[in-house]
């Protein structure tokens, strides 16, 4: 594989962390998790997203800036190769939902000033799953506070990155993972190892599971 820095993307509950454990154990690849239990406000946030929501994205863009910084730009001798299960720009896709125009052009201000020190994937898995998937998703992993959920929500989640990935034309391999099963099916894990072999230019290339 010739990408250094892939970036596992998608709504929630569409199996980012688990396919970036795979690949990182396939690769020998350096793991970024996203440490989304440490927020503080998140469960908050679900009881009442108008009171919790700037706090709750101005901590998540604090920590992953952190997080981002501290691992991409120190090197490691013995893994050449990085996976992450976020992207930065989610904290600006996640404000552009949850916050108020004013809060967002605030956000907005802050992260501009943040993400210019970072570097950028070299490629980006995005997967994509009707929101009925994603909410079965969500149950059967049982986190309390993500159980009441509304579909609107993750629909609208949802158009935010795919017309942020449109619109900026970013390398992107578009996974369908309506009927994924990465862990128990080695044929789909097999597509997306086969598929980053392979070099593209900017924009979406769309990857078909069997």
């Amino acid at each position: 594989m010739n990408y250094h820095f892939v970036t596992i993307e998608g709504n929630i509950g569409a199996g980012k962390t688990t396919l970036a454990h795979l690949l990182s154990k396939h690769y020998n690849a350096r793991l970024i998790l996203e440490q989304f239990a440490d927020n503080p406000f998140l469960a908050k946030f679900y009881e009442n997203p108008q009171q919790n929501a700037f706090p709750l994205e101005l901590f998540f863009m604090a920590e992953r800036y952190k997080q981002l910084k501290e691992l991409l730009h120190t090197k490691d001798l013995f893994q050449h190769t990085t996976i992450s299960d976020y992207l930065f720009t989610k904290c600006l896709l996640f404000a552009k939902v949850n916050l108020p125009a004013e809060e967002f052009l605030l956000y907005q201000r802050l992260f501009d000033i943040i993400h210019q020190q970072l570097m950028h994937p070299d490629i980006v898995i995005y997967l994509h799953a009707p929101v009925n998937k994603l909410q079965a998703s969500i149950r059967k992993r049982g986190r309390a506070y993500e159980q009441s959920i509304p579909d609107s929500y993750l629909f609208n989640i949802q158009q935010t990155y795919i017309h942020y990935i449109k619109q900026h034309n970013i390398k992107t391999l578009f996974v369908d993972v309506s009927n994924a099963d990465f862990l128990g099916n080695e044929q789909h894990f097999k597509i997306i190892t086969d598929a980053l072999e392979k070099e593209y230019d900017a924009g979406q290339h769309l990857i078909t599971l069997p």
